[in-house]
């Protein structure tokens, strides 16, 4: 196929529409519940109190603001993939936000801006401690403001949207995590929040000992879907097909489809829960740091928790039925254990490290 006909073949496959509407009439559809602005992406878009102001002082003065892009899902209802926030900061101003539990969040008070540095302290209609609102003209010219929209239709090729999403967010400051949960609320959010309940686990908590900076980065639900990406590989020792990222993307967009169905479900969250409350009665939060042969030193090992919980969950079974010590000793054992060093230098990259410790893990922790 010509370059030409690859072309034209993929632009049949997303169709899309743009046109301007009235912040009133977006503030009708909040309303109608006929478009869906994911509340739990406000976890990963942290957006300061001086950012909404500005968004509110460029709509006041005209200044552009980037276009928003929408889904449209089967039942008609919009999917916002980039715009989340900004639209969130509107309804939160004119206090109709209502968070993921659906409670009405706090309305937002402004702060003065670089134009506008009178800004500060105005509320949209209800008076906070300052005593400042708007009038019934700043009202109505904000409602009338029009914002930019590009919907993808309905009738487009499934994968759109996510696809759509992840190259709008691009080379910004969202980890692959933040990205992916983004990506899995729109997918399956019953799945989103299962994930999102097992990386609290006390258990899991408590063996995996992160830092701060990358606890902040949905880190903990990173490694939720690393290890049911493990648990489900089936394939060789051979380097994947594409970066590890990327492979843990697609897994766990498959996953999503199939969450659903009891036949299909990849989450075994029987399969989790087990081999962390294993690990925590054995090493607690030594699990996953490395041993000189006298004791355990140094961070969280990601090829450590990559070996061991392979290893572990694999089995089980069989090491439900040993000590705590036994496992211990296993463990520790890791660090001097050709099937692992051999595999988890600094040098080796995911992509070629993973596969080979699942497999050889397996073994390992067999009896």
């Amino acid at each position: 196929m010509s370059l030409t006909e690859q072309i034209a073949a993929k632009a049949k496959e997303i169709h899309t529409d743009g046109y301007a509407m009235s912040i009133g009439e977006v503030l009708s559809l909040y309303r109608d519940q006929d478009i869906e602005i994911h509340p739990e992406f406000q976890r990963i878009f942290r957006w300061t109190d001086e950012q909404k102001s500005r968004l509110i002082e460029s709509i006041l003065l005209s200044i552009p603001i980037p276009p928003i892009f929408v889904s449209q899902r089967e039942d008609g209802i919009w999917d916002v993939i980039d715009g989340v926030q900004r639209l969130s900061t509107i309804f939160q101003f004119i206090g109709i936000y209502r968070n993921e539990d659906e409670e009405l969040a706090e309305p937002l008070t402004l702060k003065g801006t670089e134009y506008l540095p009178d800004l500060d302290g105005y509320r949209w209609e209800v008076a906070g401690q300052s005593g400042k609102v708007f009038t019934d003209a700043l009202r109505r010219d904000v409602k009338r403001a029009k914002l930019e929209f590009r919907i993808i239709r309905k009738e487009s090729d499934r994968n759109a949207k996510y696809d759509m999403f992840q190259r709008l967010n691009a080379g910004t400051h969202l980890s692959q995590q933040e990205a992916r949960n983004c990506l899995l609320v729109m997918v399956n959010r019953a799945m989103y929040g299962e994930i999102t309940e097992l990386s609290k686990l006390n258990d899991f908590q408590k063996v995996c000992l992160v830092s701060e900076a990358k606890e902040n980065e949905a880190y903990h639900q990173e490694l939720v879907l690393r290890f049911f990406c493990q648990y489900d590989y089936k394939g060789s020792s051979s380097e994947l097909p594409m970066e590890y990222g990327e492979y843990v993307t697609d897994w766990m967009r498959e996953a999503a489809e199939m969450y659903d169905n009891p036949a299909g479900n990849k989450i075994k969250t029987d399969i989790f829960q087990r081999t962390f409350k294993l690990l925590a009665k054995s090493l607690a939060d030594d699990t996953f740091r490395p041993w000189n042969g006298k004791r355990h030193s140094g961070p969280f090992s990601i090829a450590s928790y990559e070996f061991v919980t392979s290893g572990v969950g694999a089995n089980i079974d069989y090491w439900e039925s040993r000590t705590s010590t036994e496992l211990a000793d296993r463990i520790r054992e890791i660090w001097s254990a050709a099937e692992f060093k051999g595999n988890s230098g600094s040098g080796v990259s995911p992509r070629r490290r993973v596969p080979k410790l699942v497999l050889n893990a397996r073994k390992y922790f067999t009896k």
